[in-house]
């Protein structure tokens, strides 16, 4: 993905919501916290299944199949079983829309 893209309007998510945006082919979760955003890949490095759907505890994300926890700001693992981060995407706000950039390729 080439640089930023625009992926929702800035008002589109409630503190504490996440909507998954796929880019490109990658899931990526876009999550609102004490009004800033964060972009996460949408895949659990357990078992590959996807992670937005479980619960946010402050500023993680608790898979829903098997616990593990991840870090929004980040990416960064937090609890087994997964031991592995996940991929994490800078964010911006451009004019009233959320934009995400993947950097994992430069």
């Amino acid at each position: 993905m080439p640089g930023w893209v625009d992926v929702i309007e800035e008002n589109a998510l409630a503190d504490g919501e996440n909507i998954v945006i796929d880019v490109d082919g990658t899931d990526i979760a876009v999550f609102k916290i004490e009004g800033r955003f964060y972009a996460i890949e949408d895949v659990c490095s357990h078992d590959g299944a996807e992670i937005a759907s479980g619960e946010l505890d402050g500023y993680e994300i608790i898979c829903p199949r098997h616990g593990a926890r991840f870090c929004v700001k980040t990416g960064e693992v937090k609890s087994p079983p997964a031991y592995e981060n996940i991929d994490c995407f800078p964010v911006q706000v451009e004019n009233g829309k959320v934009q995400v950039r993947d950097n994992r390729f430069e």
